[in-house]
């Protein structure tokens, strides 16, 4: 089954031979290889670009193993593409895995490194070179300084719920119902039953990616890792930080004396979990303040069908899900996203007033416009949609708010101007925001 993923596809082909090196980043198995192996090769193959001016390599494949030594892959490159005239392209999968190896010509200095490799086959003016990896650390923070701007990153993630439907089709809801308890991990699509789709999923989260961050970091406890990644899962849209995670770890596993978790280790697990891309954090903004709070925060589940295997598909309060997906679904759309903090003065039972804050769940910022969204299950009573429209009016501005609800079908504005709009048709419009 082949699954459209044009959004990424069209900005690959805008990055074509512009002279940086172009990074596809993303959670591993979202389908970065597929994207840049399958759908770009056969873009490049329909233009006339032929098969074996394609070079391709896997790291993580054994048959391509020398190549994780940067000068091996400088040199081979340099072979088949040096001293022609033809244009060439490299795809080198899961540039992470690369090592650094000793500079012969200097061995007491800095170790040589796959940027150093890369920047040296940037001179080629035939070469377009095109690499993926599955670490934030390695190919966001890092290549800004490493590769001095020259890069492109293009940012993947697991299926939309779009990509999803184009997929499977039938009925919206059904496929919504099915998208929220299993998510959108390609491969999903091709498992025959439901216990497949569990058990890959829940593999893929204790056999891929736990298993690559405590190699990788070289963890030494593997169990307040498994203890972070089950707490978050089952929090996901709660604020919290990582003292407040520390102190549960540490609390309901009765830790005591040496076993006692440190702070610092939970939030170097965190950040861990965030670098492989598992977990992105979402601040909380104070609209009128126009300021970032320190603290807490909520964190998101980069696929909600690996948060829900973690938890062994337990805990499936639709309205924490729908507010995953949503903020997903923004990230996916280019969006900056916030949760958004307002204040408002109330009397209590006693008549006494008090500043009282209200939350919005989303601010999200696309070039230069900002919309504020709200994630609602149900509103079954006016109470409840006074509730959720409340923090709307606190904001003291025009900007479009909107309400995506579960329990609706057809969109439409209320008196104050703010679109309600069900879960399905948020995710399937992409010309909104």
């Amino acid at each position: 089954m082949e699954i459209k993923r044009d959004r990424y596809l069209n900005k690959l082909i805008s990055f074509m031979w512009d002279g940086q090196v172009k990074v596809i980043t993303g959670i591993r198995r979202c389908g970065k290889s597929y994207l840049l192996k399958n759908l770009f090769r056969d873009y490049l193959i329909s233009t006339g670009v032929a098969d074996d001016h394609i070079i391709d390599l896997a790291l993580d494949l054994t048959s391509d193993i020398r190549y994780r030594n940067p000068l091996e892959l400088a040199k081979f490159v340099r072979a088949k593409a040096e001293s022609r005239s033809e244009q060439f392209y490299l795809f080198v999968d899961e540039i992470q895995m690369s090592d650094e190896v000793v500079n012969p010509y200097n061995p007491d200095g800095r170790k040589i490194t796959f940027y150093d490799a890369l920047n040296d086959l940037k001179t080629l003016s035939n070469l377009d070179i095109y690499v993926t990896g599955s670490n934030s650390k390695m190919l966001s923070s890092d290549i800004l300084t490493e590769f001095r701007g020259r890069s492109d990153e293009i940012r993947v993630h697991p299926l939309s719920f779009a990509e999803y439907y184009s997929a499977v089709g039938g009925d919206k809801a059904d496929a919504f119902d099915d998208y929220a308890f299993y998510g959108g991990m390609p491969l999903i699509l091709s498992r025959p039953t439901e216990a497949a789709k569990m058990n890959y999923l829940q593999s893929l989260v204790s056999e891929v990616y736990l298993k690559d961050i405590v190699e990788r970091k070289k963890i030494k406890r593997e169990d307040v890792l498994a203890s972070i990644l089950d707490l978050l899962c089952s929090s996901v849209g709660s604020l919290t930080n990582p003292t407040n995670i520390t102190n549960t770890i540490n609390s309901k596993q009765k830790r005591a004396g040496e076993n006692v978790v440190a702070h610092n280790t939970v939030k170097a697990y965190i950040d861990y979990l965030s670098d492989s891309f598992l977990f992105s954090e979402c601040k909380r903004w104070d609209v009128k303040g126009k300021d970032y709070f320190d603290y807490p925060n909520k964190y998101y589940c980069e696929d909600i069908g690996l948060r829900n295997a973690r938890i062994g598909f337990r805990q499936q309060e639709m309205t924490h899900i729908m507010e995953n997906i949503l903020y997903n679904e923004l990230i996916i759309r280019e969006c900056a996203v916030d949760v958004g903090v307002v204040y408002s003065n109330e009397k209590d039972a006693k008549g006494k007033t008090n500043k009282v804050a209200r939350e919005i769940d989303f601010i999200a910022t696309s070039g230069g416009k900002r919309t504020y969204i709200q994630s609602a299950y149900a509103l079954p009573t006016e109470e409840k949609a006074e509730t959720e429209n409340k923090p709307f009016s606190l904001t003291g501005d025009s900007f479009p708010k909107v309400i995506v609800r579960h329990d609706i079908r057809k969109r439409w504005y209320d008196d104050n101007g703010i679109l309600n709009i069900s879960i399905t048709d948020f995710l399937l419009d992409d010309s909104l925001l």
